[in-house]
Parts: structure tokens; C-alpha cells; sequence
């Protein structure tokens, strides 16, 4: 287990500081990594991290490889942290940037090595420079841009952040991306009906529609925690996910062992959809839950019924936040077909330092048109959501 140490002279203050890069969460103690800032984010808790090395799902044999940086104070205090990894592709990131590694690569450069900070195969928005003051993010915002440097890296990358990490990445080093996700608001409905009265009679009827067709075909659905699930349910229910990926050509990004291991160590952070047919199960839906957030992220089916997956990934969600009272619902990347069904466009934003001065003027004026264009897309689908109009 490799951990490298660097000395250096903290922003806006002349106090020292050191930082540190380990190759697994394993090496920073889970009280630790967990008393920083957080909020509420299961993805960035030391047990989601963890849970991932020790499944294999990164590190060895993987094109994730873990370089967490820690800033420690001279009493060993950890004032950040910085979940980074080591990138050798652009797979299981979700902002794109394969054009990026192509123009690289005509140009006889090399794009990859990268460092990527996210939590792998995560696509949901929520904090990267761990911290629990403002300036101690800006400290590990300057740290990362240290370490870049002296590793000779082509960029690094900071996906899906937060407006406190927005604000401590501030200063011109990084350049902006912007996208757009469909999320669901809970505004306070007392129910799912209610959630649907606010819907125009149209988009209503087709909603009421899609419900009672999954219900008229004797599917019925079991709300489980994953540490309710026994072994032999989590194969079942990861063979759904896993069929998902390969009816696309592809693996599954996790296995079934990180979820059985997230799933005892961090008890409710797990949420599974069971849906079943004359008591077998057919279909799933595995959400993450943190803070005020449901987190959509893995589905799949062995049969196939109308409207099926409208209910399981969506309908069912947003019935559990009601529920529960959880404020937001985060189903996952694209899907304009989301929009219908109450889902409304959120900007995301990601933060990028590119090293060649001539790439980073090329990325930073396609930028500024990707921006454009988004802005665009997100008022062209605004017109599209099936809310009331408010009246004046």
C-alpha cells in the first residue's frame, strides 16, 4: 500500500500543511474520512469507497485507480480529503470526453493517464473536495492542481459537483462543463394522487394509465433494504441489472459482492424495488438513498410488461419519496422520456484543468457553445413538463 507525502504552503494562510495520496480508503480511518463534510452523499462515504475496492470494482485490473488526496494539519488533523482516482479511459464517468482523447491522440499527445474525481460509475451530483470548512476546500482545490502538475498528467477532471465545491474551484485554473439531468422535486405532496394532481388532465390520464396496466397484470412490488436480502435475492436481483448491460454489449460496472457489502456496512443505504409476478420476482430497481436524496441507478427485468419500467424505476421512486418524505429523486443520466412522468432538467456541472495551453483554449471555446446549446435544450424541454400551467 503506497502512500506519497508532499509539503506545501497553504492558500491565504502561511500555516503548512501536508498532502497526502494513498491508493486505498483502507489507509484513512473511516471516522476520519466520514467527520468531513459530506452531506448527506452515500457515494462519497468511506463504506460506498470502500465497499468498491474491496469488490474489485476498482484498483487492480481496473482503469480505476484509487490516488485519494489528504490534507493534514502538523497535528495529523485530516483538514480535506479528495476521492481521486487514476484513469487509463473515459468509461463510467458520464461526462464525455472521448473527442477530447481522440484530438489528443492526432495531435501524437497522450490523454490518458487522467485524474478523474467522482465516485466510479456515479453519475449523481454532491461534494468532492471533502471538507468541513470553505477554505479548506479552496486549500484542496490547489493541492489537486499541485499534485496534476507534478505528475505530468494531460487534465484533471472534478464530475457532478456541488455549489460549495463550484466556489472553491473558482479561480480560472478549471474550465466549466455544464449538462443536464432530469430530477424530481418533492413540494411537500401529501401523496402520490396528489403528486398527479398537479399534472394537466392529459399527461394525468396517461400517467393513471401506465400504473394500472403494470397493476391489471398481477405485478406487485416489495419495498427491501439490502441488508434484508438474503444471498441467493441479491443474485437474482443483480442478474436483472447485470442483463441489462448485456443486452447493450457490455459488463456490469459493479458485481454482486459490492453490494452485498455496502449493504452491511451501511445499513440503509441500499433501497431495492422487488417487482413479482405470482410471487416470483421479475424485475428490480436498486436506489441509493443519502441525506434527503433518492438515487436511482441500476434496473433490469426477465419479462417483459407494458409500462413496466415506467413503475419500477420511476412511479415506485417517487412513491418512496413521497413516503418517506425525501426531498429530491435523482433517477440517473439522460431520458427525455422521464420528463412526462414528472421529471424536470437540472443543470450539472464539472469542473476540468487541461495542461497543454493550445488544448485548453480548443476545449474552452467548444465549451463555450456546448454551454449554449444546453441552455437551449433545458428551455426547450421545460416547455414539455407535465405540470399546470400557474395561472397570471
Amino acid at each position: 500500500m503506497r502512500t506519497s507525502i508532499w509539503t506545501s504552503s497553504t492558500p491565504r494562510t502561511s500555516a503548512e500543511v501536508t498532502l497526502r495520496v494513498v491508493d486505498s480508503i483502507a489507509s484513512v480511518p473511516a471516522q476520519e474520512w466520514n467527520a468531513l463534510e459530506t452531506g448527506g452523499n452515500p457515494f462519497v462515504r468511506h463504506e460506498f469507497l470502500s465497499a468498491l475496492e474491496r469488490a474489485g470494482c476498482v484498483g487492480a485490473g481496473t482503469s480505476w485507480a484509487p490516488r485519494h488526496l489528504l490534507l493534514q494539519s502538523s497535528a495529523g488533523e485530516i483538514e480535506a480529503a479528495l476521492p481521486l482516482y487514476s484513469k487509463s479511459d473515459s468509461w463510467g464517468e458520464f461526462v464525455f470526453d472521448w473527442s477530447w482523447a481522440r484530438a489528443y491522440s492526432q495531435a501524437g499527445l497522450r490523454y490518458y493517464p487522467k485524474l478523474v474525481s467522482m465516485p466510479p460509475f456515479t453519475p449523481a451530483t454532491g461534494p468532492r473536495l471533502l471538507a468541513k470548512t470553505q477554505g479548506a476546500r479552496e486549500r484542496m482545490a490547489a493541492a489537486l492542481l499541485e499534485y496534476a502538475r507534478a505528475q505530468h498528467v494531460s487534465s484533471a477532471h472534478i464530475l457532478f459537483v456541488t455549489d460549495a465545491d463550484r466556489a472553491a474551484l473558482s479561480s480560472g485554473d478549471y474550465l466549466w462543463r455544464k449538462d443536464c439531468q432530469f430530477h424530481w422535486h418533492n413540494r411537500d405532496y401529501a401523496s402520490f394522487d396528489a403528486f398527479l394532481a398537479t399534472f394537466r388532465s392529459e399527461k394525468r390520464k396517461k400517467a393513471l394509465r401506465e400504473r394500472r396496466r403494470v397493476q391489471e397484470n398481477g405485478i406487485r412490488f416489495r419495498t427491501l433494504a439490502g441488508e434484508e436480502m438474503d444471498e441467493q435475492l441479491w443474485e437474482v436481483v443483480f442478474g436483472f441489472s447485470a442483463s441489462t448491460f448485456a443486452v447493450r454489449g457490455h459488463e456490469h460496472y459493479l458485481n454482486v459482492e459490492f453490494f452485498r457489502s455496502l449493504s452491511a456496512a451501511l445499513p440503509g443505504a441500499v433501497v431495492v424495488k422487488l417487482a413479482e409476478f405470482e410471487g416470483t420476482p421479475i424485475a428490480t430497481a436498486i436506489f441509493f438513498r443519502g441525506g434527503d436524496t433518492l438515487y436511482g441507478r441500476y434496473w433490469g427485468a426477465a419479462a417483459e410488461f407494458h409500462s413496466l419500467h415506467f413503475e419500477t424505476c420511476y412511479y415506485q421512486g417517487i412513491e418512496y419519496c413521497i413516503e418517506q418524505g425525501l426531498r429530491r429523486f435523482e433517477p440517473g443520466t439522460q431520458g427525455e422520456h422521464k420528463v412526462p412522468r414528472g421529471f424536470e432538467p437540472t443543470q450539472t456541472w464539472s469542473a476540468h484543468w487541461i495542461a497543454d495551453p493550445r488544448f485548453r483554449r480548443a476545449i474552452d471555446s467548444y465549451l463555450d457553445q456546448e454551454h449554449a446549446a444546453v441552455d437551449e435544450y433545458v428551455r426547450q424541454v421545460q416547455e414539455h413538463v407535465p405540470f399546470k400551467k400557474e395561472s397570471g
